[in-house]
């Protein structure tokens, strides 16, 4: 197994990642789609760096991991991991997952303290939604038992991604509340900085919302807390019991 970076916006790797995200993705409306990862490389000359992963084996895609270095909140945060069903028990995430962390020190000069992602909560999962996980060949709770082994832990703050839900009167189509915010710290501490998290989530929905949306979604998922316990990566935030 090979693990490279991608570097080259015209890299046809980059449209193959595309293409598992679509196969091991039960919602891969709500990933970025391969024709925008290629700007996302395209547009690495600032300090905000956008890095996409690969795992090949002769050629062939094993797996990948799209994430990003955000220079403002000095964390990362992880569009996307996935490994081919085929590839599966051959320790393809773990190794992602592990050059991924690694990729985050080298772009940031060691200065990357902490990795986020938001991951589905199986509990608020709709019966469409299981179903076409059951077809993608995936499970809400298994996944999250997953990223737990690789480190991550649930951030115990309510968490909405501010737009991309499916209501029809509100702008966007107002917030995705059916995921979790979860965290990777090396040495697994059990508190993070409440102000991290927002840094974090300031600093990746900027560019998406604007910096005055961006602003509110951050205070809000903050909750006025200065440092908020990381739970196991299978529980979802005590602050939504």
């Amino acid at each position: 197994m090979n693990l490279r970076r991608v570097t080259d916006p015209a890299d046809p790797a980059i449209a193959a990642f595309g293409r598992l995200q679509d196969q091991v993705y039960f919602e891969p409306e709500m990933l970025i789609p391969a024709r925008y990862i290629s700007q996302l490389i395209r547009d690495n000359a600032g300090s905000r760096q956008n890095v996409l992963l690969l795992a090949e084996d002769e050629g062939r895609l094993l797996g990948g991991t799209l994430f990003h270095f955000l220079p403002e909140a000095g964390t990362g945060f992880s569009s996307f991991l996935g490994v081919d069903r085929s590839a599966r028990g051959r320790g393809v995430a773990r190794s992602l997952h592990e050059a991924r962390w690694q990729a985050l020190q080298d772009v940031s000069a060691g200065a990357c303290r902490a990795l986020f992602i938001d991951v589905v909560n199986p509990d608020r999962e709709s019966a469409v939604q299981r179903l076409s996980e059951q077809r993608a060949g995936s499970d809400a709770t298994q996944r999250r038992r997953s990223f737990h082994a690789l480190g991550f832990r649930t951030v115990d703050l309510a968490y909405e991604q501010p737009v991309g839900g499916d209501h029809p009167e509100l702008e966007g189509g107002g917030p995705v509340t059916d995921m979790d915010l979860l965290a990777y710290l090396p040495g697994l501490p059990e508190m993070v900085s409440a102000r991290l998290v927002g840094d974090t989530m300031r600093a990746y929905w900027t560019p998406w919302l604007g910096p005055k949306r961006a602003e509110r979604a951050a205070t809000k998922l903050e909750a006025g807390q200065r440092e908020v316990r990381l739970l196991p990566a299978w529980e979802g935030p005590a602050a939504l019991n």
